[in-house]
């Protein structure tokens, strides 16, 4: 058997920021303000909208960066985006070590570059940056490379935010990105043939027994892969038969109207006390069923996982899921609405957010993955959008 050899890194360091091709701005930039306690860092100029056909606002906690973008005019790529989707991820951004040898290494392998190598002075340091098509639908990847503080975009204008207290609730990094497709096979072959990514976990399943005849119920296919040198990692989705077209999978698709990316993972310092907070500002989460908590003691006894730091009845309470592999290694995850669901607006897209702590374990909850799809589909079967 052929051996695979490992790619040259391309010099990622991190997820330096998501980009968001937004309608409605403020309600966004309120929502990560007042609920999950983001700061607004920087504001555009009139000389970015004039250049990008577009507003904007930067908002970040710990190291966590998003830029919102609004439409001003129907030129800018943040209209020409939205008029094939609803709201979302439009372009995932990079630090790289070298922007030249990350260019040249991509190239080589195949990458479709959507620009050259540009470079501006910003807030007083060069900034080099490319970007590239995907196989993530229409979303892009951004590799920029700079000297010290991580800078933000051209004439976007840094606000005074000098003894203001955020990040009450300790985020900390984006954990991780997941993406639903119809089939992800092709993006795969991409992430391994021109990233350099490397396969790192997986696990399918379905939602109900088929062989006794039930008709309903779906599943999916999740493949992670991951940058062996950085080890950031994305999720990677599909549906699964039987009933293709009920998987909470292919609705995303079709809500997105294509390929994207589906949630964003931000890592937590403590889970519990930042559901919590969130709850008391009007954050809004995914239910979890009942069930999942009655036969949490057993499932957690077979990974063996034998030792909790919280009390079960406490995540009950706050409906956070768990999971693990082993004694003391373990990890507690919850995940909020959909936008959609948040702001009443189907064109608020189908995106939402994960918060997550990490107690030693790496995985990905793959025993939490039914209880998401289970209350994805619940939802959707309130909506009347899937048989009940």
């Amino acid at each position: 058997m052929l051996m695979k050899t490992k790619k040259e890194p391309i010099g990622i360091e991190r997820i330096a920021a998501v980009h968001f091709f937004l309608h409605d701005l403020n309600r966004t930039c309120d929502h990560y303000v007042n609920v999950l306690d983001f700061q607004e860092v920087a504001v555009s100029t009139p000389a970015f909208e004039i250049e990008h056909h577009a507003r904007a606002s930067v908002v970040e906690a710990g190291d966590v960066r998003f830029v919102l973008f609004e439409a001003t005019e129907p030129r800018g790529e943040t209209h020409q985006w939205l008029q094939r989707h609803p709201e979302g991820v439009g372009r995932v951004v990079f630090d790289v070590t070298d922007a030249e040898r990350a260019f040249a290494l991509l190239t080589e392998r195949g990458a479709t570059p959507v620009s050259g190598i540009q470079r501006r002075v910003v807030e007083g340091g060069l900034v080099s940056w490319f970007d590239i098509a995907t196989a993530f639908g229409d979303t892009l990847f951004r590799f920029v490379q700079h000297e010290g503080r991580t800078p933000i975009m051209p004439n976007l204008q840094r606000l005074d935010t000098t003894g203001h207290v955020s990040n009450r609730f300790g985020i900390t990094h984006i954990d991780h990105v997941t993406t639903n497709f119809l089939t992800m096979q092709p993006a795969l072959a991409w992430m391994e043939q021109v990233m350099g990514f490397e396969r790192f976990w997986n696990i399918d399943f379905h939602t109900q027994d088929v062989d006794r005849g039930n008709v309903h119920g779906s599943g999916l296919k999740s493949i992670v892969m991951h940058d062996p040198y950085s080890g950031l990692k994305f999720a990677n989705n599909e549906p699964a038969q039987p009933n293709f077209h009920s998987s909470q999978i292919y609705l995303f698709y079709v809500d997105h109207r294509g390929a994207g990316i589906q949630h964003l993972a931000l890592g937590v310092t403590d889970l519990i006390g930042a559901v919590n907070g969130m709850r008391e500002r009007g954050g809004q989460f995914m239910p979890t069923p009942k069930t999942y908590y009655d036969m949490l003691p057993e499932r957690l006894r077979e990974i063996g996982v034998n030792h909790l730091e919280e009390e079960l009845d406490v995540l009950r309470d706050m409906q956070i899921l768990v999971d693990g592999q082993a004694d003391r290694s373990y990890l507690l995850q919850i995940f909020m609405k959909e936008a959609s669901g948040i702001f009443h607006d189907a064109e608020a897209g189908p995106v939402f957010i994960e918060l997550l702590q990490r107690k030693g374990d790496l995985g990905f909850g793959g025993g939490n993955f039914r209880a998401l799809f289970e209350s994805i589909e619940r939802q959707q079967q309130v909506e009347g959008r899937v048989p009940a």
